[in-house]
């Protein structure tokens, strides 16, 4: 490895952090990175896995105060996202990648439409008479969908494949809770930290992880994710979600086009 691409990857790493706790999109940067840095696409995609868990580790640090009181909620979203993402990294060590990359693009585009309407189904998600939720006297208390199951098959695609996972999560975690978006992004972060670093367990015990690589790009994301909290906490909440979710379309677009 030369200085330029040592200096490709420390870079890529502070993008894909800064990116990762404001937008939930650390791979869009890291993945291309490590590609250009000649690493074939297993292994970066396994390399990047690794990477990434200095991610939670860089948003726990700069967003103290969004994540202060969280703890019973992160241990227990954590522990499913965890299931999920040993599960996604077994099934990347057993299963060609090439049939799930073709449905990669449109759970993206659904997580980015859940960010867009966030207010219309969070009010049905929590609707008095739903699940969980108090109503009317006499009145049945209707299904809703779980948020456990979707956390586990989030944690399970992070694990697989992992690009805009953080995406999809924040959706899932936006439409759940009442609570600014600068708390539920910090939470997701963390609790996604728990499947890659199940993954990464995996990789490292079994995978060809390119070791040099993962420090440099995990050193920026330190960073990068360090910085993030205090850009999402001083920004306006609906132009950011409405920026996520235009790069996840752009995203889920460039995904489709390489799958295609």
């Amino acid at each position: 490895m030369d200085l330029e691409q040592a200096g490709l990857l420390l870079l890529g790493g502070v993008g894909s952090g800064l990116t990762g706790s404001i937008a939930g999109l650390a791979s869009l940067v890291s993945y291309p990175v490590l590609l250009a840095a000649g690493i074939p696409p297993v292994a970066a995609s396994m390399t990047n896995t690794v990477a990434l868990l200095a991610a939670p580790a860089g948003t726990a640090a700069g967003a103290r105060r969004e994540l202060r009181g969280q703890g019973r909620r992160i241990r227990r979203a954590g522990g499913i996202c965890a299931a999920g993402g040993i599960t996604g990294g077994v099934l990347l060590r057993s299963t060609p990648a090439s049939a799930f990359e073709v449905i990669v693009p449109f759970l993206i585009v659904l997580g980015a439409l859940a960010l867009l309407f966030r207010e219309g189904l969070r009010d049905w998600y929590t609707r008095p008479g739903r699940l969980g939720t108090a109503g009317p006297p006499g009145v049945r208390p209707a299904w809703r969908p779980p948020l456990g199951p979707a956390i586990f098959l989030i944690g399970v695609y992070g694990g697989y494949f992992g690009a805009a996972a953080g995406v999809l999560l924040l959706a899932a975690m936006a439409v759940a809770a009442s609570e600014p978006i600068a708390v539920t992004n910090a939470v997701k972060t963390v609790v996604l930290g728990a499947a890659n670093l199940a993954a990464a367990i995996l990789y490292a015990l079994t995978g060809p992880v390119h070791w040099g690589a993962a420090a440099l790009l995990g050193a920026g994301c330190l960073l990068g994710a360090g910085i993030g909290p205090a850009v999402v906490r001083r920004s306006p909440e609906r132009p950011l979600r409405v920026a996520v979710a235009v790069a996840a379309f752009g995203l889920a677009i460039y995904l489709w086009w390489q799958a295609a």
